[in-house]
């Protein structure tokens, strides 16, 4: 929302702004909240990623956090600039992002190995270069939630076959994060007007990324539990302090 003190980054020429007043605290930061509400984001994937790589999971588990943390810091610059450009930092990572969550659900079962990795590329890349031609809006929107739809099929045939009870508790707090989320979302885009005149603005869309970070993270750590009951690896979830959790696994030696 066009407000406060003048611009570092110039006029906003982004597709979308956020229920935030532009500029409050600093003339570097359009959204203020909307741009510190990712640093929770990229913490839960550095400690996802440092699992990962420290237990030697597979590649893709380590890219999969890596673009969790790409993703934040592109929406920290959309956030923090309304401009154009930066935009689309936030919305082409968020497509790669799905690209791969994709990769990892469906092929373990996926009998031709390199054909669906050099489509998912060929995909994001055609993506990358359209999106930076052409402004999508209401398009880009739908086209990510059917990428999400695509995804929700293989998590519930996962969720079914999983007999541990505190993976099952990941997936069900995955689901819980995306529900709120959701809710934070659309009450910022759907009830702004009412919202400008409140003493406090609840900040719906930085609740929005701080849930999504911790969806992103139960996400993540529940695919990485089920990849490693598929290589017999006997993984178990545990809490860092009786809070945190994560995998913990077992490889045999030959591995």
């Amino acid at each position: 929302m066009a407000d406060g003190i003048s611009s570092f980054w110039g006029p906003v020429t982004s597709t979308t702004e956020w229920c935030e007043n532009n500029y409050v605290y600093s003339s570097y930061i359009a959204e203020f909240y909307n741009t510190l509400s990712n640093v929770p984001c990229i913490l839960l994937a550095l400690i996802g990623l440092i699992n990962a790589l420290r237990q030697r999971f597979e590649k893709r588990f380590s890219v999969l956090h890596i673009s969790n943390m790409i993703l934040s810091i592109g929406s920290m610059i959309y956030h923090a600039s309304l401009q154009h450009v930066q935009q689309q930092s936030d919305e082409t990572p968020m497509v790669w992002e799905m690209l791969l969550y994709l990769y990892i659900l469906y092929s373990p079962d996926w009998h031709y190995r390199s054909t669906m990795p050099t489509f998912l590329f060929l995909y994001g890349a055609a993506f990358a270069i359209v999106h930076s031609q052409v402004r999508f809006g209401i398009g880009f929107k739908v086209h990510y939630v059917l990428l999400c739809l695509l995804c929700i099929p293989r998590m519930y045939k996962y969720y079914i076959h999983t007999k541990d009870t505190s993976a099952k508790r990941l997936a069900k707090w995955y689901v819980a994060t995306l529900f709120l989320g959701s809710l934070c979302w659309l009450f910022d885009r759907l009830f702004c007007k009412e919202i400008t005149g409140w003493p406090i603005n609840p900040q719906g869309h930085a609740l929005w990324h701080v849930l999504m970070g911790f969806n992103s993270y139960f996400a993540n750590t529940f695919l990485m539990f089920c990849r490693a009951q598929q290589r017999d690896w006997s993984p178990k979830v545990v809490h860092l302090m009786g809070v945190f959790p994560y995998v913990k696994i077992n490889k045999p030696k030959t591995q």
